[in-house]
């Protein structure tokens, strides 16, 4: 048995699903454009050096989704998903995804973006299993808080590692694993699997790659 990992974020997508959410809300006047394009911006920059505080963003990430009913989200998901994800899907993303399904390997998409998100980009690549960061409801009603352990850093093996267990797994259970990412965050879990595999890489992460004979895939020229 195999398993393979993939990002979402700069990996799958040629972009950030959580930074093009926020400017879709931005665009369409559900949110105010000057604070949340500025604070969006200020928190993209801190991500990719590194200094992100997941839960400060994710404060700011969940507001908007505790402020509407799930149907008007539901909705604007929908052309969301038209307008600013499919034109980043290439085919060679499709065309990887495809290849470990075909040869049935376990796979999941592991972001540390909200599943509200993430969850029909998911269903777009046809995997079954996204371990994202999981937004808090109650009474079938966002509520803006996180719930349980963000899927971001370390946070991605905690959470890996407990989809695993719930399926009597564990990393021993595989011959080989893949973990596929663009982002230096990652490199925790890239150190896990038996094929770390750097995408677009960021560089920090393409350094790192280049040191360790990691494979170098690129998806989105």
């Amino acid at each position: 048995m195999h398993l393979a990992l993939f990002d979402l974020d700069n990996t799958l997508l040629a972009g950030d699903s959580d930074y093009e959410w926020t400017q879709f809300l931005v665009n369409k006047g559900i949110v105010d454009r000057d604070s949340f394009e500025r604070q969006n911006a200020a928190f993209f920059e801190q991500y990719k050096a590194g200094t992100l505080n997941i839960l400060e963003f994710l404060d700011f990430q969940l507001r908007p989704l505790a402020e509407h009913p799930r149907a008007d989200l539901d909705a604007w998901h929908t052309e969301f998903m038209e307008d600013s994800i499919l034109p980043r899907i290439s085919q060679q993303a499709r065309d990887l995804v495809r290849r470990h399904l075909d040869a049935g390997d376990l796979c999941a998409i592991v972001t540390a973006t909200n599943s509200f998100v993430t969850g029909p980009i998911a269903r777009e690549f046809g995997i079954a299993h996204l371990i994202g960061t999981i937004p808090a409801q109650q009474g079938g009603q966002f509520t803006g808080k996180p719930r349980g352990t963000p899927s971001f850093r370390e946070g991605k093996i905690t959470r890996v590692e407990a989809w695993l267990e719930s399926m009597g797994l564990w990393w021993g259970s595989f011959e080989r694993s893949w973990f596929y990412s663009d982002s230096h965050n990652d490199l925790p879990l890239l150190g896990l699997v038996s094929d770390p595999v750097a995408v677009d890489p960021d560089a920090t992460l393409r350094a790192h790659a280049e040191r360790a004979g990691w494979t170098v895939l690129h998806l989105h020229l």
